[in-house]
């Protein structure tokens, strides 16, 4: 792949700059004949053609948000141009993003020499500094790389983070504390300052900051994890386990909580989150950087959690913070490598393997995201996330037989089968009984799923389908998909599903209708673009029939459906009306697959 990248760019590149170039070495003065002799670039011009080359592809490998890529090509560029500012700019900010912090320095090195007054080159400088424990220069450097509440709020934390590895814990508190800004600074203000106290041995102050932090937000996780591992050391058993039982209130089943409960219930006096000035500074670069993340910061938040990771590689909140953050940008194959880094023995390991398994199957990895995703579930076999994703990725690679059982699995450990949140158990082994002919079966399960949630768009919608294509219920059928639709105007799935409901009932011109819309909400859909054809060509707009089929064809519909739009394209369909609709059951997979249902299939259902 990385070959293939580079070749496709620097040919392109070449065949632009060589354009460039044969114009002068064609051009002629009046005075001299045209001197027909072969021309060739001398070694200046091919120096420029290997820069360009690099640099077109590095500018196509930012785009794409492949950082390792882009840095490679930047750094290549920059030693045929080794002065060119912008290069080794863009080569260090790329090295950063690729978490390579090691390069990254060496280039903020050389940017400082010409610019000292670079931020970012800064931050990463006295980060190094930090890490290697020159905490005097950390500190000068870090200082200087500020400029808004962002990086006020940073730089200030791993100055302090700096003071208190020079001997200065003091210093390094008030310093935090004299940082003023806005209103969410004093989370991060005191539970740093609490840390810092913690490792200092002023435990009665650092649980003043804490009980502090915890009343502004208890609901951030750090914070209460500190404070309860401090009620542990400094109060009792019974203190640090009620701060744990109400973040799980909160948030249930947050595997760092639940091993929290199981330390504090066994008697054990729980240490402070952070060891020493790395790993505390590391902590304030994935707090700010997690946020920035959730907060559509991701270009900032990833220069953070790299750096986090460059003063504790193990992190694993922050390696979680940094996979989510990829697949934000849809990139996960970036996400697959970050989740397996996150070390085997942390209480994270199950989260991560299950969406490690998730970003295989996005990257047609699924034999790979099905065995692990076996392995968590051997581990805990009522492990409900890792049961629900694997159906999801059976039921994305249409194993219709296997998701059943996976999704009977569920049902079968739910802790209270008559949760209305449990509708979604019962709706997806619906389509997957439905899909392995096991009607009576599915359609039980859908009629669990609206008792649990009657009014829930996609279970009305699939079951109301289900019962008009099949030729029964057809006032209840129809009914419910105008309940779906009336829900959900927007969605072009469903609203093509009422109008193939139409067609199924010969109401043609309602069809159209309705597939109109559903075209407009989803152009690109090729189930929809076939099914108008087929209501176009009822009401004999042929031409815009065939236009339709065409189109259906062009978008790269399913491979089982693409003979038989090219067969209507050929051929049309039947003339007669009513056997027609026999016919196109009977012949047209698209037809018995209406949009809505299709989507509720794949990856993304």
């Amino acid at each position: 792949m990385f070959p293939i990248r580079f070749n496709r760019w620097t040919i392109a590149a070449i065949s632009v700059a060589m354009l460039g170039v044969s114009g002068p070495l064609s051009a002629q003065t009046p005075e001299r004949p045209a001197d027909t002799s072969p021309q060739f670039p001398t070694s200046h011009d091919l120096k420029s053609l290997t820069m360009s080359g690099s640099y077109l592809a590095a500018r196509h490998a930012s785009v794409e948000r492949d950082a390792a890529s882009a840095a490679e090509f930047y750094r290549s560029a920059l030693r045929t141009d080794p002065k060119n500012t912008e290069l080794l700019d863009r080569a260090f900010i790329s090295s950063v993003a690729d978490g390579d912090i090691d390069e990254a320095v060496k280039l903020a090195d050389r940017i400082l020499t010409v610019d000292k007054s670079n931020r970012v080159a800064r931050l990463v400088v006295g980060v190094r500094d930090l890490k290697l424990k020159k905490y005097a220069s950390a500190q000068a450097n870090i200082n200087q790389s500020v400029r808004g509440p962002i990086t006020d709020l940073v730089a200030t934390l791993l100055s302090g983070w700096a003071a208190y590895g020079a001997g200065d814990s003091k210093q390094a508190v008030a310093n935090i504390d004299k940082l003023a800004g806005p209103e969410w600074y004093p989370l991060f203000k005191d539970l740093h300052a609490a840390m810092i106290l913690e490792l200092s041995g002023k435990e009665k102050d650092a649980g003043v900051r804490l009980e502090r932090a915890y009343k502004l937000d208890d609901s951030m996780l750090r914070i209460a994890d500190d404070y309860a591992r401090w009620l542990s050391r400094n109060k009792d058993e019974a203190a640090a386990t009620a701060v744990y039982e109400a973040f799980e209130k909160k948030i249930p089943r947050h595997p760092l909580v639940l091993e929290g409960l199981r330390e504090t219930k066994a008697g054990k006096k729980l240490p402070p989150l952070v060891d020493s000035p790395q790993t505390g500074a590391a902590e304030a670069l994935y707090g700010i950087g997690a946020t920035l993340t959730r907060r559509g910061g991701e270009d900032l938040a990833l220069v953070y959690l790299q750096l986090a990771l460059y003063l504790a590689p193990n992190h694993p909140l922050a390696l979680l913070a940094l996979a989510d953050l990829h697949e934000s940008v849809k990139k996960p194959q970036l996400a697959i490598k970050i989740y397996e880094r996150v070390p085997a023995s942390s209480p994270l390991k199950r989260n991560a393997q299950i969406q490690l398994a998730t970003d295989l199957d996005a990257s047609d990895r699924s034999d790979e995201a099905i065995k692990i995703l076996k392995s968590v579930i051997a581990d805990d076999p009522k492990d409900l996330e890792a049961i629900m994703a694997l159906g999801n990725v059976e039921r994305g690679r249409k194993k219709f037989a296997d998701c059943s059982d996976t999704y009977s699995r569920a049902i079968d450990v739910l802790p209270d089968p008559n949760d209305k949140n449990n509708t979604v158990y019962y709706y997806y082994r619906g389509i997957c009984e439905e899909r392995s002919h096991q009607w009576p079966k599915a359609e039980a399960d859908m009629r669990k799923a609206l008792e649990l949630q009657p009014d829930q768009p996609h279970v009305l919608n699939y079951l109301g389908y289900s019962w008009i294509d099949q030729g029964t219920n057809l006032d209840e059928g129809m009914k419910m998909i105008k309940r779906a639709v009336d829900q959900r105007p927007d969605d072009g799935y469903i609203v093509d599903s009422l109008g193939w409901a139409y067609y199924r009932i010969g109401n043609y011109d309602d069809a159209v209708k309705n597939l109109e819309r559903a075209i407009d909400l989803k152009p690109e859909d090729p189930t929809i673009n076939d099914h108008l054809g087929d209501a176009y060509w009822r009401i004999g707009r042929k031409l815009e029939a065939k236009f339709q089929w065409a189109h259906a064809r062009d978008l790269k519909p399913e491979p089982d459906d693409l003979p038989k739009i090219e067969a209507k394209i050929q051929n049309g369909l039947p003339d007669d009306a009513p056997a027609a609709a026999t016919a196109d059951k009977q012949d047209d997979s698209s037809s018995a697959d209406p949009a809505g249902k299709k989507k509720e299939d794949g990856k993304g259902g």
